[in-house]
């Protein structure tokens, strides 16, 4: 069995592994640690646990040491130094007229490094500004380019439930959102409101996802035909969290000379009372009419208004 515990270097930011050694490491305790990077303050999230090496996979290096009061001096003046460090980036950014816009410098714990974080829409060509910055820091540069998710992270904010953003807060990995998951919770399709302050579809789409899909099973679409206690019947609406499915009645069946005539009253049936007529070749895979496959045209063009 390996020993482990986890360690990140920004509040919300991404766990990573590393091997305690004798240390008894316990929780929001501060450490030093070796990474690709060199030596980086973090902190620890969890206790240490075990787990076996043909789990993990792969050798992880190991802690150095708990962080002293020297080391705290140390973390805080780097972070002091961030300011005049943005402003001076923000200078020669103005200088070399490029299409950027900085979000964030960070000093290594070492002092030997600056990476500076930024969008922008194309690719640029930052050669020359990494050369300035390095003639005015004396210390090798990075120049790291994220997406508009990741400025979210960084910058933070307030989301529209009123609440700090999650990702900048407490969630740590961004995971796939899709328009399926907000059709699939009968949420409206307007991107502004189904979008977070990063432009892209809200991460919280995705944690009840899951459970909608297990309720979702056996819930029939809206215009399928299926049978009920009264006769067959043409489903109007489907409320996945009350299990509700109301219908109307088809008291005559479309024919090439007549068209389908439902009933005027509304009936309300739970998805045991009712059995879906129609069948089709994979299991629990919905039934489209052709409004429904004109309705997916149009989400496919509104995911494509969410992505630019």
């Amino acid at each position: 069995m390996l020993k482990v515990v986890g360690v990140n270097f920004k509040p919300a930011g991404k766990i990573y592994y590393f091997d305690p050694g004798d240390l008894a490491l316990k929780n929001e305790d501060d450490v030093i640690v070796e990474t690709g990077r060199g030596m980086e303050f973090g902190t620890v999230r969890g206790d240490v646990r075990e787990i076996s090496e043909k789990e993990f996979g792969k050798s992880i290096r190991k802690v150095l040491r708990m962080a002293n009061n020297a080391d705290h001096e140390r973390q805080a003046a780097n972070a002091a130094k961030r300011d005049d460090a943005m402003s001076v980036c923000h200078e020669k950014i103005k200088k070399h007229n490029l299409d950027m816009k900085l979000i964030d410098a960070e000093y290594t714990f070492d002092n030997t490094k600056l990476v500076f974080y930024f969008t922008s829409d194309n690719r640029v060509d930052f050669r020359e500004l990494v050369k300035d910055l390095a003639s005015v820091f004396r210390k090798r540069i990075e120049l790291r380019q994220v997406g508009v998710r990741d400025e979210a992270k960084i910058l933070g904010g307030v989301g529209s439930c009123g609440r700090g953003l999650c990702c900048s807060n407490w969630l740590q990995d961004f995971e796939p959102v899709s328009i399926k998951m907000a059709k699939m919770q009968n949420l409206s399709l307007n991107p502004t409101k189904i979008s977070g302050s990063c432009g892209r579809l809200m991460c919280c789409l995705k944690y009840e996802n899951d459970i909608y899909q297990e309720m979702r099973k056996g819930m029939p679409n809206q215009g399928e035909v299926v049978d009920t206690p009264q006769g067959k019947a043409k489903v109007t609406e489907s409320n996945i969290l009350r299990n509700i499915i109301k219908v109307r009645l088809i008291e005559e069946e479309r024919t090439a000379q007549t068209p389908e005539k439902l009933s005027a009253d509304l009936y309300i049936y739970t998805k045991d009372e009712i059995r879906r007529s129609k069948k089709t070749g994979k299991k629990n895979e919905p039934i489209k009419s052709v409004n429904e496959e004109i309705q997916q045209a149009l989400d496919d063009e509104i995911i494509d208004i969410v992505k630019e």
